[in-house]
C-alpha cells in the first residue's frame, strides 16, 4: 500500500514530497528505503542521520534534523500514529492447518517432521512447520504456522508456539507455556482510548533452554524477543516484547520483565523480582527476591529492595528499619 494512502485510511493529509510502497513498520537502526520509523523521545534523533528509513514520523518541532532523504511526516503523537499504521502489518498467528486429533500422523507436504520425533495425540501442527531428530510433543500441544523446533527438544502438554517462533536444539518447554504471544502494547488517545500496537516480530530460544510451567514470552514489536543459550526459566515467569535474556542466566519464579529489557550472561533474579522497561542488567549481576529494577545495573553486582539499593546496603537498611520499628511499637507488657 502507498504511503499516502495509508496516512489518509487514519485521517492524516500530508503533502508527501515522495510517495511510495510501504514495506513495513521499523526501528531507525534498522529502516530500508520502503519503510516507516518514528520517534518519539528526544534521545533517538541522533539516529537519524545514518537511518535509511524512507518516512518517520515525529514532532514538528524536530522537523530540521531530519535529513533529506527521509520523508518527514510531522504529528502532534508520533507514538500513536505508529500504533494506528501497525494495523496494517498485522499479522495472522494462526491459519487453517492439520490437527492430529489421534494417534495416527497425516503430515501436510510442507511440514517437516525429524527422525524419531514423536507426536502423540491431540497435537496442533501448522503450516510450513520443521521439527528436528528425536523430540517429544505432548497432548495439547499447539504449533502455529512456520516455527522451526531443533532437535532433542521436549514440549510438554498444553504449551502454545505462535507463527514464526524458532527454537533450538535439547529445548525443554514445561506445560501451559506460551511462546510468541502478543506483546502489551498500546497508545492512548487525549480521550483515553488505547489503541493497540501491533507486534510483527517473533521469538527466539536458543540451545540448551529449559523454560518451566505456565511461562509467557512475547513476542517482539518488531525484530526478535532473544532468550540466548543455557537460560533456565522457573515457573510464573513474565517475559515482555523484545526482551534479551544473556547467556546462562537464571530467572526463578514470578520474575517480571517489561518490554525491551536485556541482560548480559548469568544474570540471576530472584522470585518476584521484576524490572522497568528499557533497562540492562551487566553480567553476573544477581537480583535477590521482590528487587524492583528501575535502572541499569552494571556487571558482577548484587542488588535488592525497593527502591533498589546494592545488597549489602539493603541488608544494613532493613536491620536498622526493623530496631526502629522495633523501638516506637508499645510494649505488651501491662
Amino acid at each position: 500500500m502507498k504511503l499516502s494512502t495509508m496516512l489518509k485510511s487514519i485521517g492524516l493529509n500530508v503533502n508527501l514530497k515522495k510517495d511510495f510502497e510501504v514495506s513495513n513498520l521499523a526501528p531507525l537502526q534498522e529502516a530500508k528505503q520502503n519503510d516507516i520509523s518514528y520517534i518519539d523521545q528526544e534521545k533517538y534523533l541522533n539516529d537519524l542521520s545514518d537511518s535509511k528509513a524512507g518516512a518517520v514520523l515525529l514532532r514538528h518541532k524536530h522537523i530540521d534534523r531530519v535529513p533529506s532523504h527521509i520523508e518527514t511526516i510531522c504529528v502532534d503523537d508520533p507514538h500513536l500514529i505508529f500504533a494506528q499504521l501497525s494495523s496494517f502489518f498485522a499479522k495472522p498467528q494462526f491459519s487453517l492447518a492439520a490437527s492430529h486429533n489421534d494417534s495416527k500422523i497425516h503430515l501436510e507436504s510442507n511440514q517437516n517432521i525429524g527422525k524419531d520425533t514423536i507426536i502423540m495425540p491431540n497435537v496442533f501442527l501448522g503450516n510450513g512447520i520443521k521439527i528436528g531428530d528425536n523430540c517429544l510433543l505432548m497432548p495439547g500441544v499447539v504449533i502455529s504456522d512456520n516455527v522451526k523446533i531443533g532437535d532433542n527438544c521436549k514440549i510438554y502438554p498444553n504449551v502454545v508456539i505462535y507463527a514464526n517462533t524458532q527454537i533450538g536444539n535439547n529445548v525443554f518447554i514445561h506445560a501451559g507455556s506460551v511462546i510468541g504471544s502478543d506483546g502489551f502494547g498500546y497508545a492512548h488517545t487525549k480521550k483515553g482510548e488505547h489503541i493497540k500496537i501491533e507486534h510483527t516480530g517473533c521469538v527466539i530460544i536458543e540451545d540448551n533452554v529449559e523454560i518451566g510451567a505456565n511461562n509467557t514470552i512475547d513476542r517482539a514489536v518488531f525484530g526478535e524477543t532473544r532468550i540466548k543459550k543455557g537460560v533456565k526459566i522457573d515457573n510464573l515467569v513474565q517475559i515482555g516484547h523484545n526482551c534479551i535474556i544473556g547467556e546462562n542466566s537464571l530467572l526463578v519464579s514470578q520474575v517480571g520483565l517489561a518490554g525491551s529489557t536485556t541482560t548480559g550472561c548469568n544474570v540471576v533474579m530472584g522470585g518476584q523480582s521484576g524490572t522497568g522497561g528499557h533497562i540492562h542488567i551487566g553480567d553476573f549481576t544477581q537480583i535477590a527476591g521482590r528487587g524492583a529494577v528501575g535502572k541499569n545495573l552494571p556487571p558482577n553486582t548484587k542488588w535488592g529492595g525497593h527502591p533498589l539499593m546494592e545488597l549489602d546496603e539493603w541488608m544494613k537498611f532493613f536491620v536498622i528499619l526493623r530496631r526502629f520499628v522495633k523501638k516506637k511499637l508499645p510494649s505488651s507488657e501491662g
